[in-house]
């Protein structure tokens, strides 16, 4: 393929990751109308696993499977850390507050990966640090501002959910994993979503199929299958096809999709101030993946792009 064909594909595999991922919050927003949070999770990511080892197998046999225990282990954890603590906190937040703010405060995460290499001794950039102080001034902003002890309850189950994810971004770069990321992918899906599904059904989530309205359903299927497969193959193709300089912009691009999908299909209520908080944790984020990527060695951009999405 030409140069043009490959690069029609680039910006195509980008708008995916772009709309596709800021558009998951306003669909677990809808899904959690009429569908337990942490089961509307589980049932998404079992089955976006299912498809995605079928469509493995079919391609490539069985050969992207055969990893050690110590790496199912690995892609094991990191599965319970980013999507069933991570993402489980996210839809468990948006029963309180709106998708707009839950993406406004999930875009901190890099900041918190940064924390995390100055916890291990790694010693970041000035700059890095200046924009971690900038980042962390919004997300204080987001947090003070909710008003309602409904609000603040999701604003700190979502914090918690960000630094879980955090966590889960960062050892996933250190410890044994699966070869093949799609299979570590499958693996992470399929344990973290059974996590989702047995943490609700534990703390007494159930499903009443006749109640669950068809906007519910739409949404979920909309998250099994572009949220957790098309935009997530996307980004698994860019990262090998496209500079990480370029793939990084959707940590920019998703918070803002998701705050005008909100407003404009939830008629959710932006405030000034909640714009003015956003900015500073956009423009914390941008410092500190503009630093790190002149840096020669891996850095947090790395860790910080994996999988940060819902």
């Amino acid at each position: 393929m030409g140069k043009n064909g490959r690069d029609i594909r680039v910006w195509l595999a980008l708008a995916a990751v772009y709309i596709v991922w800021g558009s998951t919050y306003l669909g677990i927003r809808i899904a959690i109308e009429s569908v337990p949070p942490l089961l509307s999770g589980g049932f998404r990511f079992v089955t976006a696993a299912l498809v995605l080892a079928t469509v493995l197998v079919a391609r490539k046999g069985a050969a992207p499977y055969r990893m050690t225990w110590r790496e199912f282990g690995g892609a094991a954890l990191v599965g319970v850390l980013l999507l069933a603590a991570g993402n489980g906190m996210v839809a468990v937040a948006e029963q309180h507050i709106s998708s707009g703010l839950a993406a406004l405060l999930v875009a901190s995460v890099p900041l918190w990966l940064v924390v995390l290499r100055t916890v291990f001794r790694d010693r970041p950039h000035a700059l890095t640090l200046a924009g971690v102080l900038v980042g962390f001034v919004g997300v204080a902003g987001l947090s003070l501002g909710g008003g309602t002890s409904s609000a603040t309850l999701g604003v700190a189950v979502l914090l918690l959910g960000s630094v879980s994810w955090s966590v889960g971004s960062f050892i996933a770069q250190r410890i044994p994993m699966p070869k093949d990321p799609f299979a570590a992918s499958t693996v992470e899906m399929v344990v973290g979503g059974a996590v989702m599904l047995l943490t609700g059904l534990g703390i007494g989530e159930r499903v009443d199929i006749g109640a669950v309205t068809g906007r519910s359903w739409l949404a979920m299927v909309f998250l099994v299958f572009f949220g957790s497969l098309v935009a997530f193959t996307s980004y698994v193709w860019l990262l090998g096809n496209a500079p990480i300089s370029l793939v990084s912009t959707y940590a920019y691009v998703n918070p803002v999709v998701a705050v005008i999908l909100g407003m404009v299909v939830l008629d959710e209520r932006v405030t000034a101030g909640m714009i003015f908080a956003g900015l500073l944790i956009l423009i914390g984020v941008a410092l500190v993946i503009s630093t790190e990527r002149r840096k020669p060695a891996p850095s947090v951009e790395e860790p910080a792009l994996r999988e940060v999405s819902p």
